[in-house]
C-alpha cells in the first residue's frame, strides 16, 4: 500500500510566496498521522508541503490523505477532484472539514472529523478491507499519550528553519470568539505525559526546539512540571503563550531557566473595548510595556500577533498600533485582519448582521478583509493592514525596536528580516492570486 500525504498552502504562504524558511518549521500533523500507519500493513508513505515544495501531480498512491484548513480549503478540494479523478481514493481532514464535513465530503471518498490520532488506524485498515467509511469521528476517550515519534525523515529537513517541532499540550480554553479552533476540536485540554515529552526532546538532534502548541501555560501546573523537567536538557526553545505569562514570576523564571527564547503571544489589538468585542479578557492593553519588560528581562524575545478590524477600530489604529509596537519594543510583531471562520462565535454573529461580503475559503487567510467593517470599509482595512507591515519592518522600524541589540540577535535579526521580505511583497496577494489554482490541472 502506498499513502501519500498531502498539505497545501495558500499563495501567501507557498513555497514560492512570500514566507521564506526562516518562517516555516517542520509541521506536526502528517508526521504523526505517518507514524501511526500499522506494521502489518507494510504501507509506504510520503509526505508533500506545499510550503516547502510542490506536490507532484504525477505521484503515485492507492491512497491520498489531505489536512486542510479554511484558508486552503479551494485548493485541497482541487487537488482532491484532480486525483479522485486519476482513480485514487482521497481522505480530507483537518480544522475546516470538522467544521464544515458535508461540503468536504463532495470532494472526498472520507472526512476525518476531529482529532484523527484515534481513529486513522481503523479507516487504514477499513480501507485495506475495501469498506472505508464515508466518516471518521474522533472518540470520546481520546487521549495524546502513548503516540509514536513523528516520522520527521519524510520531511525535506533543508526547507525549515528547524525540524525540532514537538507538541506537548493541546487545546485552549480561552472563549475568543474568533477561533476556529475550540469551535472545531472543543476546549478540553489535552496533555502528554511529561516523561514522554523529555524522552522525545532527548532523542533530538540539535539544541532549538519549537512547541508549536496554541496555549503553553493552559493549564498552569502541567506547564511548571515540564518546563522544569526540561531544565536539565540545557535546551532553547520558542512556544505559545498568553500574556498571562508577564506577571507570574514562578513560570517566568521556570521558563527562563528552561531555556525559553521566545514567545508568540496573541496581543489582538492596543484597543482594550476590541478585547473585549473578541472575548480575550485576559488581554490589558495598559500593561503591554510592562509586559515586554519583564519578560525581556528574562531574555525572552515576544512574537506579539495583532488582528485589526474589531468595530469600535477606525482608521487611526494602524498608526497608533505600530507606534506603541515601537514604544514598547515588541521584538516581531505580525499583523492580521480578523477573520470570522465558519461555525465560529463571530462568523455566526457577522452572518446574522448581514456582513459577510466574500465567499470563496482562500480569502480566509486572516490578512485579507471578508466582511463589512463597522468603522471603515474593507478596502481601508486591508490598506492599513498593509500600511501596517510595510511601515513596521522599515530597516529603521526594526533596529528600533532591537536596541541595544542585546536580545539574542542571532535570533530576532533573522526573524524580521524574513517578516520584512514579506511585507514587501504582501500586497501582491490580489484576490486574483489568492483564488487561482490553474496550475492543478481539473480536468484529470
Amino acid at each position: 500500500m502506498k499513502i501519500a500525504f498531502l498539505a497545501p498552502a495558500g499563495a501567501m504562504h507557498r513555497f514560492n510566496g512570500s514566507f521564506g524558511k526562516s518562517l516555516h518549521y517542520a509541521p506536526l500533523t502528517l508526521t504523526t498521522l505517518a507514524a501511526l500507519i500499522p506494521l502489518e500493513l507494510n504501507a509506504e508513505a510520503v509526505i508533500y508541503d506545499e510550503t516547502a515544495g510542490t506536490i507532484p501531480l504525477d505521484l503515485e498512491a492507492d491512497l491520498i490523505c489531505i489536512t486542510c484548513i479554511t484558508g486552503t480549503a479551494p485548493r485541497c478540494y482541487a487537488y482532491a477532484d484532480y486525483f479522485r479523478r486519476k482513480g485514487i481514493t482521497v481522505v480530507l481532514g483537518g480544522v475546516h472539514p470538522t467544521l464544515m464535513p458535508n461540503e468536504a465530503s463532495a470532494h472526498a471518498d472520507s472526512v476525518v472529523m476531529g482529532f484523527a490520532e484515534n481513529s486513522f488506524p481503523q479507516l487504514l485498515f477499513d480501507f485495506n478491507a475495501k469498506k472505508l467509511k464515508p466518516f471518521y469521528v474522533q472518540s470520546c476517550d481520546y487521549s495524546i499519550s502513548g503516540r509514536p515519534i513523528p516520522r520527521r525523515e519524510l520531511l525535506n529537513k533543508k526547507r525549515y528553519i528547524t525540524m525540532n517541532s514537538v507538541e506537548a499540550v493541546r487545546g485552549c480554553s480561552l472563549p475568543c470568539t474568533f477561533c476556529a479552533y475550540p469551535a472545531a476540536f472543543g476546549r478540553t485540554i489535552y496533555k502528554r505525559p511529561v516523561l514522554e515529552v523529555i524522552a522525545e526532546i532527548e532523542q533530538l538532534k540539535g539544541r532549538i526546539v519549537l512547541f508549536p502548541d496554541v496555549n503553553l501555560i493552559a493549564e498552569r501546573s502541567y506547564a511548571i512540571e515540564l518546563f522544569t523537567a526540561m531544565i536539565p536538557l540545557k535546551k532553547l526553545w520558542l512556544g505559545l503563550a498568553t500574556s498571562m505569562i508577564g506577571f507570574d514570576d514562578e513560570l517566568i523564571s521556570v521558563f527562563r531557566k528552561s531555556g525559553c527564547k521566545g514567545l508568540l503571544i496573541g496581543l489582538e489589538s492596543i484597543n482594550q473595548e476590541s478585547q473585549k468585542y473578541v472575548s480575550k479578557g485576559v488581554n490589558h492593553v495598559s500593561d503591554y510595556e510592562e509586559l515586554m519588560k519583564r519578560l525581556h528581562n528574562a531574555g525572552i524575545l515576544v512574537q506579539g500577533c495583532f488582528a485589526f478590524g474589531a468595530d469600535n477600530e477606525d482608521v487611526s489604529t494602524f498608526e497608533r498600533t505600530v507606534e506603541l509596537i515601537q514604544r514598547a519594543k515588541i521584538d516581531l510583531p505580525r499583523y492580521s485582519i480578523l477573520t470570522p471562520f465558519p461555525n465560529t462565535e463571530y462568523y455566526r454573529q457577522l452572518e446574522s448582521e448581514g456582513r459577510i461580503i466574500e465567499r470563496n475559503w482562500a480569502m480566509y487567510d486572516v490578512e485579507h478583509c471578508v466582511y463589512k467593517p463597522a468603522l471603515m470599509t474593507p478596502e481601508q482595512l486591508e490598506e492599513g493592514a498593509a500600511w501596517a507591515w510595510k511601515e513596521t519592518y522599515k530597516l529603521g522600524r526594526i533596529a528600533e525596536r532591537l536596541a541595544p541589540f542585546t536580545r539574542d540577535a542571532w535570533l530576532s535579526f533573522p526573524l524580521n528580516f524574513g517578516y520584512r521580505g514579506y511585507a514587501e511583497k504582501f500586497k501582491k496577494f490580489t484576490k486574483d492570486v489568492m483564488c487561482d489554482n490553474s496550475d492543478i490541472k481539473i480536468g484529470g
